[in-house]
């Protein structure tokens, strides 16, 4: 059997070239609903535009951002232009984003919007509801990834605070 055997940098960096000649995917606008918003020190926001059907990892660098952040907000739907291209280190797609119009608010937010409103409605959020926190509680639960920064911080502000 003569077949080659590639590392896979070489085949993440053969479609990242593939996919940066394409002129459809140079030059595209794309809508979803934002989700994930991150806004890093650096000031470029990093966020998920999904729909019913995918998501797509966006990036929106702080010199093209300056004057469109405020429009970026979980929840929202944006129409998005930009080019699609490959983040060689996780071998993902990603849209770099230069310029964002509002499309309205996303369908997760306004399902959000209305869930909240039938338990404000039920009484759920009233005050005689809430239950105080125990000063010091004997089970904590964290929903987040195993290997994630999270946890990590989690722990070492633990350990030091109350160390055994």
């Amino acid at each position: 059997m003569a077949t080659e055997v590639r590392p896979v940098w070489q085949v993440v960096r053969y479609l990242r070239e593939l996919i940066t000649q394409d002129r459809v995917l140079s030059d595209i606008w794309v809508g979803g609903e934002v989700t994930n918003l991150t806004a890093a020190s650096s000031g470029h926001l990093y966020f998920t535009l999904k729909d019913q059907g995918g998501q797509l990892r966006c990036v929106f660098f702080r010199s093209a951002n300056l004057n469109q952040r405020e429009l970026v907000k979980n929840g929202t739907s944006l129409i998005a232009h930009g080019a699609v291209g490959v983040y060689q280190e996780r071998g993902e797609l990603q849209l770099t984003i230069d310029f964002v119009q509002p499309a309205g608010v996303g369908a997760a937010q306004a399902e959000f919007e209305r869930r909240k409103a039938r338990f404000e409605a039920e009484g759920l959020f009233a005050p005689d509801r809430k239950r105080a926190l125990p000063r010091f509680p004997r089970r904590i639960g964290v929903v987040t990834s195993a290997r994630g920064a999270a946890i990590h911080d989690i722990q070492t502000v633990l350990e030091r605070r109350w160390p055994l």
